[in-house]
């Protein structure tokens, strides 16, 4: 048997999640993010591996002190954290209405940089542990917008819960000019990658 958990609360990568067929339960990560480098790449698989192992440690040290009420089975675990980042600097989820402002103004009519970083924890039937990371990055170029557009998008709510105080499958779509990349790695997970990474690892969704 097999049990895959999703590291994450986000509604977004639940839904790409589903898209693609998957069954899995969701697990969000509490833990505080540690951050030790500020290289974006580096970055999203650093935080998607704190996740992910934080989850997949839990699930197994209650399948140890239950072991009476669990089927044996290998146990899937998919951390992922995404930032923005532009001319170096790296755009996480605004703080308030004035950060949401401010980091739009800087998108606009410029191109940044998404990243997403994926890490995949797997425990086997005899919990032995592994774990794969990996991150995606798609170049997205945004219109020009007018200091009352931001206005209007920052007050719809939108930006507030999302890296770079946009989101790309929501009312900002009517900003993004051009994306080169993986449109799902800007909405919050790069599923194709996923997909072929679990495969590579000798893991069929299929089945």
């Amino acid at each position: 048997m097999r049990q895959i958990i999703l590291a994450s609360a986000s509604p977004r990568r639940k839904e790409l999640l589903e898209q693609i067929g998957l069954e899995f339960e969701i697990c969000p990560a509490k833990g505080e993010e540690i951050i030790t480098s500020t290289v974006p790449e580096e970055v999203v698989q650093e935080l998607s591996r704190q996740k992910a192992e934080e989850v997949a440690a839990m699930v197994s040290s209650y399948k140890e002190k239950h072991e009476e009420l669990m089927t044996p089975q290998e146990l899937i675990v998919i951390g992922a954290d995404t930032v923005v980042a532009m001319d170096g600097q790296i755009l996480g989820k605004p703080v308030d209405e004035a950060d949401a402002f401010r980091m739009l103004t800087m998108l606009s009519g410029n191109t940044h940089s998404v990243y997403t970083g994926v890490t995949i924890v797997v425990v086997d039937e005899k919990n032995r542990a592994g774990e794969i990371s990996f991150y995606e990055k798609t170049d997205v170029t945004m219109c020009p917008m007018s200091t009352e557009e931001i206005q209007w998008y920052v007050g719809t709510g939108e930006p507030m819960d999302k890296a770079g105080a946009y989101g790309i499958q929501g009312k900002c779509a009517i900003f993004v000019n051009e994306i080169k990349g993986d449109y799902n790695n800007v909405v919050g997970l790069p599923v194709s990658h996923l997909y072929q990474e679990l495969k590579r690892l000798g893991i069929d969704l299929q089945l």
